[in-house]
């Protein structure tokens, strides 16, 4: 049983590469950066909230879809348990691209964003929107270390590898259409 899970958890980051990888051709939204919040948020995979919302994503006014659910909160340094309103997707891939346009056209991160722009930081990058994305005061450093993993960097290579043998100089070489959705 222990095996199939890690199997299973394999199979969803690489395909969760795939898309990433893509997404940051298409967006430059970092790739190492969504699959880390895709592992914290979803728990590997395993724990999507409604149907397919890998981030976490609350709702906002742009999101059609949506669901109620309880969440665990940081308010004032005390752990809280509240009813929230989450997006929720079609599809994994919708909620990548979603997460993608968040970080890369999103109001709360915008400055960010250009700041990634200009000098590529990508740890300033994920301070930056660890303080606003999430309440917990340890939540850079879970990113960061999870950015860093080698099973991220070396599912993120052949991610790369793949897309590259696909059509060489295609940014869209891979078709977003994974097996992931709930």
């Amino acid at each position: 049983m222990v095996m199939n899970q890690m199997e299973d958890r394999q199979t969803r980051l690489k395909q969760i590469a795939l898309i990433a990888d893509t997404l940051e051709a298409q967006t430059r939204c970092p790739a190492a950066l969504m699959i880390a919040q895709w592992a914290l948020e979803s728990e590997w995979g395993d724990k999507l909230v409604g149907r397919n919302n890998c981030f976490g994503m609350k709702r906002e006014g742009r999101h059609t879809e949506f669901c109620t659910v309880p969440t665990h909160e940081v308010i004032h340094g005390k752990p809280v348990v509240l009813d929230l309103e989450f997006a929720d997707y079609d599809s994994v891939e919708d909620s990548c691209r979603d997460y993608a346009w968040l970080i890369t056209h999103g109001a709360p991160y915008r400055a960010a964003w250009e700041q990634y722009q200009q000098i590529g930081d990508l740890q300033a990058l994920i301070r930056t929107v660890a303080a606003t994305y999430a309440t917990d005061p340890n939540y850079a450093r879970l990113i960061t270390t999870i950015a860093g993993q080698t099973n991220i960097t070396q599912a993120l290579a052949e991610a790369r590898q793949e897309r590259s043998n696909a059509m060489p100089g295609s940014a869209s070489a891979i078709t977003l259409t994974s097996g992931l959705a709930g």
